[in-house]
């Protein structure tokens, strides 16, 4: 059994993020235009997305990578957001957009935002793939967005379950006896791990 035997419904289409990432990227590189931003990606979700922007946008940049967590060994928060991974540069005087996959609850990315305004960047933006509002706790900025999406637990692209599914083309949401409990448990659950 593969890992497209486990898909209930593909939200958004390979060819639908293709577009709107080369939107993005055009976007950037036109209100970037003359200055050298500093891509920082929130791994390990962002990464496919954050490869396939960067090669979208037409203007000199350079990129870094976080990695932070907020969850123990369940799939609900600790309310406690930890940096595993810091920055490998200074950010002081420097235009950071920070590039995630999704913003659910918006506690981490808040978190991020707080730590990384205090290292005095010359401004400081946030790219999502996913935005899924009816989830969000926390208001945070999102400067470029990629989708809006419903409450559903989805995968693929970069996005994953277990660790699995992030090799996928495209997002999607999936049957509910991958998670082996009903399908409004699963997507609770699965929805509190983001």
């Amino acid at each position: 059994m593969g890992l497209l035997d486990d898909i209930d419904e593909i939200l958004i289409p390979e060819e639908a993020l293709r577009g709107r990432i080369r939107e993005l990227g055009r976007t950037i590189s036109k209100d970037y235009e003359g200055k050298e931003p500093l891509l920082v990606g929130i791994l390990t979700g962002a990464v496919l997305f954050m490869s396939d922007l960067l090669r979208e946008i037409t203007i000199p940049c350079q990129l870094d990578f976080m990695a932070t967590s907020s969850y123990a060994e369940g799939t609900t928060s600790s309310g406690i957001v930890r940096i595993l991974k810091d920055l490998d540069q200074s950010i002081e005087g420097r235009h950071v957009i920070v590039v995630d996959d999704i913003i659910d609850t918006g506690l981490t990315m808040d978190y991020l935002l707080e730590t990384l305004k205090t290292r005095y960047p010359a401004s400081l933006k946030v790219c999502a793939l996913l935005d899924k509002l009816p989830r969000r706790i926390r208001h945070v900025p999102i400067d470029y967005r990629g989708f809006e999406i419903p409450d559903k637990f989805v995968v693929g692209y970069g996005l994953d379950y277990a660790g699995r599914y992030r090799n996928l083309r495209f997002i999607c949401v999936l049957k509910p006896e991958t998670y082996g409990e009903s399908k409004t448990e699963a997507g609770t659950a699965a929805s509190a791990a983001r």
